[in-house]
């Protein structure tokens, strides 16, 4: 049976960056306030213009070039985001027309914080069924043109950033590299502990003046809510994995976990019994940048040389929906 490998991984983020001081301009909070809580110092938002899949294109370049292949070796396109450039179709037929690939099938998904591992799963499977041979993997996000920028809205705003990650994800014979196991979850019992309730098709219209004059257009959560299950499913979906795989933790060279939140993250390596030096975390410069999160992490950590060939790591997402996921890769 074939092995899922990533043959290369890139990432890009805007230029425009956000500071917490920016924020101070426009709702009442503080750096002190948003790093005690978040970790985060700082994060990158688009300039007016900008898409999704812009974003995705410029991070497929890099990791195309690092797998040293061409738009045209790609077989099959997942583009994994919450939106698209626009309300339909989804992102994944705009970054193929960008790469001048007509006839490449895109599927998008729509699994928010966990949409790159869930992507991953589907790779995974259609690779090791010898349906594909080079599938392109993409977590790209804007959510900075969606965000309340009021003191009413400041529990949200101050946590997100936009950005996007790729991986070339290939075949291969090499029984010792890829991806080992995948596991996914999901719990529609918390549906509204964190969603964007409008606009919604289930009015009539899907959109009205009485609507754009009310918060629920805008994102929410209920902060302790999701960080309790959070810090719970996170480690709990790890072990799942290791376990399946007959592998421990300390044979994990990195850890590598959706970045929500730096105290989730803390949290979640002390239950696992590892060091932050084990754990990678970038949350501090971009936010959360919800499905483009782990594929950002991986491109910096293989950049700084903190993933090499035959290092073990263990990938982890939590979000919305509640959906979980996990899994674990030999490089």
């Amino acid at each position: 049976m074939k092995r899922t490998i990533f043959a290369g991984i890139g990432h890009y983020v805007p230029e425009k960056v956000i500071t917490n001081s920016d924020l101070e301009k426009w709702m009442d909070t503080t750096d002190e306030w948003i790093q005690e809580r978040t970790g985060i110092k700082e994060r990158r938002w688009v300039k007016e213009g900008q898409t999704v899949s812009g974003l995705a294109f410029e991070a497929t370049k890099i990791a195309l070039q690092r797998a040293q292949l061409a738009p045209q070796d790609i077989e099959f396109i997942i583009f994994a985001s919450m939106e698209s450039d626009v309300v339909f179709p989804g992102g994944g037929c705009f970054l193929q027309q960008k790469l001048e690939i007509p006839g490449v099938p895109s599927m998008d998904i729509r699994n928010q914080c966990s949409g790159f591992l869930y992507g991953l799963a589907v790779a995974d499977q259609f690779i090791k069924t010898g349906m594909y041979k080079t599938i392109l993997l993409v977590g790209s996000e804007i959510q900075s043109t969606g965000l309340d920028l009021t003191t009413r809205g400041r529990d949200m705003a101050v946590l997100f950033g936009d950005g996007a990650g790729a991986a070339v994800l290939t075949a291969s014979n090499d029984a010792d590299r890829g991806v080992i196991v995948t596991k996914l979850h999901a719990d529609g019992r918390f549906t509204d502990k964190l969603w964007g309730e409008w606009p919604s098709i289930t009015h009539h219209p899907r959109i009205t003046a009485e609507m754009l004059e009310t918060d629920r257009i805008y994102p929410k959560m209920e902060g302790r809510y999701v960080f309790k299950h959070a810090v719970t499913r996170f480690p709990e979906v790890i072990h799942e994995a290791l376990n399946e795989a007959g592998y421990s933790i300390d044979q994990v060279d990195l850890v590598v976990p959706h970045q929500a939140n730096l105290r989730i993250t803390e949290a979640v390596a002390q239950r696992l019994g590892v060091g932050m030096d084990k754990v990678y975390s970038n949350i501090h410069k971009y936010g959360n940048t919800t499905a483009a999160t782990i594929p950002i992490c991986l491109s910096e950590a293989w950049e700084e040389g903190r993933i090499k060939q035959g290092n073990v790591v263990a990938l982890a997402s939590f979000g919305s929906g509640f959906t979980w996921a996990s899994s674990l890769v030999k490089w």
